[in-house]
């Protein structure tokens, strides 16, 4: 083969691969758990001193969602999901919704919860016990739960299409619930 024929073959095998790297999707290696397997169970304060288990959400659609109070992408999302998910929902006694903020205090949630006029509730998750069952990293993060506990939804980062999937999701499963 001549120099300039191995060089051709070099840059299309490099054009080839570029190609392909960019339409395979990339697997997430930061979540733990994901779409279709079991919430394990796992408490949480609901209140200050107050400790509940998720298992006492059996029977609903649950939206767990992660969140810190520095991240840009949490602040654009977490509006939204007041707005179109929580707003549409919170009377309905199948759906619950649990936010929590990732190496936050109750004094932290709270203040934020009240700078930015939220009012669905916010939980602590000060040592990462709740987030590290889910994922190693990145947020915002949203997993939605069935009535059984299975996993039936899950994103990472705050894409306003994947938002829109998520709230199609939630009212969808509503509707049928109603």
């Amino acid at each position: 083969m001549t120099q300039s024929k191995l060089f051709i073959f070099i840059i299309l095998i490099f054009i080839f691969r570029t190609v392909v790297g960019q339409t395979t999707p990339s697997v997430d290696k930061t979540i733990i758990l994901s779409k279709n397997q079991s919430v394990p169970p796992f408490k949480f304060e609901i209140s200050k001193g107050k400790l509940v288990s998720f298992n006492d959400y059996r029977g609903k659609i649950v939206l767990i969602n992660f969140f810190a109070t520095w991240c840009a992408p949490c602040r654009r999302e977490l509006p939204l999901v007041q707005e179109q998910i929580w707003n549409k929902h919170k009377d309905n006694p199948k759906f619950a919704m649990l936010t929590f903020g990732r190496e936050h205090s109750w004094e932290e949630v709270l203040k934020f919860g009240k700078d930015q006029n939220f009012s669905f509730p916010l939980f602590p998750d000060s040592k990462r016990k709740v987030f590290d069952l889910f994922a190693t990293e990145s947020i915002p993060r949203s997993f939605l739960i069935d009535e059984s506990g299975k996993i039936i939804y899950n994103s990472t980062g705050f894409d306003e299409s994947h938002f829109n999937e998520l709230k199609k999701l939630i009212d969808s499963l509503m509707n049928k619930a109603n």
